[in-house]
């Protein structure tokens, strides 16, 4: 069975590819299939799910116990900010300024970072807990890395739409852990019921139950 690291290190080079196509070089400059984000922009906050973790695992450990998964969505400002709020405009920003290396070396940084983190993910211990700078408190690794799985799977599936290319496919481990947490953020959101029938009854199923 594969770890989480090695789940994650599979969505990233999946990630990579992606990044690596010549229709997201030739879009670089074009609007996204999200709003208010460049191709570029929103390439390069893709690539960000791969150069945080250097930087996560860089900073000194925090003084407060790790956070679980959901608590860590309940408190995330952007899960429940609007399109134009600061915690979103912000991520819109940081991509787009990400995007000013270009699209080859956006690519290859991320292709050389993916390479690194298979030593460095396999040496860190099972009970790592990691220090998020930008909210203040800290996860454990493993848990931080079904975050990015996450995140490299839905920004995956953007990207490839935003330049009209198929979306790669996410591997069985990364399908089950994406939609293990994206069904637990949604019942966080919506209740079971909602989330229920939309799973199995399509005459009473709601108008949505997105987890965001």
């Amino acid at each position: 069975m594969m770890t989480i690291r090695e789940t994650y290190l599979g969505a990233a080079e999946s990630a990579v590819g992606l990044l690596a196509d010549p229709a997201v070089a030739a879009e670089w400059q074009e609007p996204s299939a999200l709003a208010d984000f460049t191709v570029g922009g929103l390439a390069a906050h893709l690539a960000f799910q791969i150069f945080c973790v250097p930087s996560v695992l860089a900073e000194a450990p925090g003084d407060e116990e790790p956070i679980g998964l959901l608590d860590h969505y309940a408190r995330a400002a952007w899960v429940d900010a609007g399109l134009d709020d600061e915690p979103n405009v912000a991520l819109r920003r940081r991509g787009e300024e990400l995007a000013a290396d270009g699209a080859e070396q956006t690519t290859a940084r991320a292709e050389r970072t993916v390479a690194d983190l298979r030593d460095v993910l396999a040496d860190e211990p099972a009970d790592r807990a990691v220090l998020l700078p930008w909210n203040g408190w800290s996860l454990f690794l493993d848990d931080f890395l079904v975050t990015r799985t996450m995140e490299l799977t839905v920004h995956s599936d953007d990207l490839a739409v935003s330049v009209g290319v198929p979306t790669p496919p996410a591997s069985p481990e990364a399908a089950d852990v994406v939609a293990v947490l994206l069904t637990r953020l949604a019942v966080r959101k919506h209740g079971l019921t909602p989330v229920l029938r939309a799973l199995s009854r399509a005459e009473r199923a709601p108008e949505t139950i997105a987890a965001f």
